[in-house]
């Protein structure tokens, strides 16, 4: 068989499936982290593969198994997802491979690999009615989670159930009344302001993998460009998007200043970003969407590797509360320079890989409406001015006397390093990425336009 007829992506999220049933049945933590590794490292190479494979051929048409069954095929790359899967299944290997050991204990493997294949499948799905299906899926693992730790599930219920009511109201309707609908459901599934409360709720009550996995790939942004953005609909739907975006974003970077708690510092930060992408996404011109694109799978890297370096402190101190001045450099510096590295690249710091993507972001708005583009440097700097508050107040201070070991294990300091690499080498060398999101803004745009 050739190598571009071979379905890589429906091997991918049937190794997840088995990876989830397997790790499932094993109790001690530290092999369930290991064989969960394995399985998430195949299930990344296959990923891997399906990219390499649609550069080789794009309009080869892998026939597996759902194709055999629906008569057509389901799960496919094209311009705007060829990265992003890989990107989401690398996600996933990485809280992986930087779980430490007293996490291990209260972090379920086998509900991460459940959440793997889901989040892929959903990422490789072009069709409107097989994505909504799989976003519809999606909402159960964080549910399974909090009712495994027994936490209260009535806010995300609440907001998901709200999520799945517009979703398929969305579906069965047409015109406009469609449009509005989807649109609502994006706009919830992103954290839009004032439906913003599930996740805080969730990283409050979940485990900090569990909720950084739901909320860091902007789901929501994918569920726009292939729900809302291709229809016909008219130009005060994209605008509202746009709009409630942008004021999610600057209330979101406003409240990030002012938390106590990391937790949900972190919450808000994320908030802050996703909305900034689905700003890029309203002004569709070929230079802020391009920025928003490449914005997009940079802050997700950037964002993981942020939370990844708050979930190893919590690992050692528990949840941390930032009313104090902790002075924990000296202790490990290590995880200083991966928080103040992956934080500013969430900001979009020169030498980063955000840098670039959030320029364009910036030029195309100031383009379109000078307004909005002060406002997105604005939230920006509001972003930057958290990051660095934080980082203050964990690192910085008196030096730490805590008998914590801060030292971190071999396996979190080569996640650190991957994502320090990929960080830096995107913004030393970024033209690659530019090019690639360009020509899928260019794609989108060009398909909205035949609607």
């Amino acid at each position: 068989m050739p190598f571009t007829s071979i379905p890589w992506l429906e091997l991918a999220v049937a190794v997840g499936l088995l990876g989830t049933l397997v790790v499932g049945r094993l109790r001690d933590p530290l092999t369930a982290a290991n064989v969960c590794l394995a399985f998430v490292s195949t299930l990344l190479t296959l990923c891997i593969a399906a990219w390499v494979a649609f550069a080789v051929d794009p309009t080869a048409s892998p026939q597996g198994v759902l194709t055999y069954l629906l008569g057509r095929p389901v799960l496919m790359l094209d311009e705007l997802n060829a990265p992003l899967v890989p990107g989401i299944a690398l996600l996933h290997w990485l809280t992986v491979l930087a779980t430490a050991r007293t996490k291990m204990v209260r972090f379920s493997f086998s509900r991460l690999l459940l959440g793997a294949a889901i989040r892929v499948a959903t990422f490789a799905c072009l069709a409107p009615v097989d994505l909504a299906l799989l976003l519809l899926i999606g909402v159960l693992p964080p549910y399974l989670e909090l009712r495994a730790r027994k936490r209260p599930t009535g806010v995300y219920l609440l907001h998901m159930g709200l999520f799945i009511a517009l979703l398929l109201g969305g579906l069965a309707t047409s015109g406009t009344v469609s449009a509005v609908l989807l649109m609502a459901a994006v706009l919830l599934r992103s954290g839009t302001f004032p439906l913003h409360v599930w996740v805080t709720d969730l990283f409050e009550n979940g485990s900090f993998g569990t909720a950084l996995l739901t909320v860091a790939p902007i789901t929501g942004m994918y569920a726009a460009l292939r729900l809302v953005l291709p229809i016909p609909t008219p130009d005060w739907i994209l605008q509202s998007i746009g709009a409630a975006s942008l004021c999610t974003a600057l209330y979101a970077a406003g409240m990030a200043l002012v938390q106590t708690e990391a937790r949900r510092f972190f919450a808000f930060l994320v908030l802050s970003h996703a909305a900034l992408v689905l700003v890029g996404m309203e002004l569709h011109t070929t230079i802020s969407l391009t920025g928003a694109l490449a914005l997009w799978p940079s802050l997700a890297l950037s964002l993981v590797g942020f939370g990844l370096t708050l979930r190893a402190l919590e690992a050692r101190f528990d949840r941390l509360a930032l009313t104090e001045y902790r002075g924990l450099y000296s202790s490990c510096p290590p995880l200083a320079v991966g928080f103040l590295l992956t934080g500013l690249a969430c900001v979009g710091f020169p030498g980063t890989s955000g840098f670039l993507a959030s320029e364009l972001l910036i030029d195309g708005a100031l383009t379109v409406n000078p307004i909005v583009g002060i406002t997105v440097v604005i939230v920006a700097a509001l972003n930057g001015v958290a990051v660095l508050r934080v980082y203050l107040l964990l690192f910085t201070g008196k030096p730490s006397t805590s008998r914590v070991s801060l030292h971190i294990t071999p396996r979190e300091q080569t996640a650190f390093l991957i994502l320090s690499a990929l960080i830096l080498l995107g913004g030393l060398l970024p033209q690659f990425a530019i090019s690639n999101r360009h020509q899928a803004a260019e794609m989108t745009l060009a398909q909205r336009a035949t609607q």
